[in-house]
């Protein structure tokens, strides 16, 4: 079993792009015109799809409001990453912190609204 996500925006060109240039996705599916993106890192994927598509299931259709979601993307040194992603001019939403759980993390917003939370696990259990 695996599980992936997608979200539905018009910013499907945008949000390919974010996630290419931040995390190393690789796309692994373009529509035609743009319509959808398929990215992947590591054995994770994340897929954007245009709102309002004839071809999709209803619940498929309408488009993503910006609110109550967030995507964590684990990475090996939340330091390095921070210098990385700051260095590129990307606003960190979060300034880099450890937290009492054993989390070191930080945050960037991706072009949906999306918090991605960039999470380095201090203590493994």
């Amino acid at each position: 079993m695996k599980l992936w996500c997608g979200v539905v925006t018009e910013k499907v060109a945008e949000s390919k792009d974010f996630y290419v240039r931040l995390f190393g996705c690789e796309v692994i599916y373009e529509g035609e015109g743009g319509w959808v993106a398929l990215l992947q890192v590591g054995h994770s994927e994340i897929g954007f799809m245009k709102p309002g598509l004839e071809s999709q299931a209803r619940v498929f259709r309408p488009a993503f409001q910006g609110q109550g979601m967030w995507i964590a993307v684990d990475v090996a040194d939340a330091q390095a990453e921070y210098e990385r992603i700051r260095k590129m001019g990307v606003p960190i939403e979060v300034e880099l912190r450890d937290e009492p759980w054993g989390d070191r993390h930080f945050v960037v917003v991706d072009p949906n609204g999306i918090g991605v939370d960039v999470v380095q696990r201090l203590l493994q259990t």
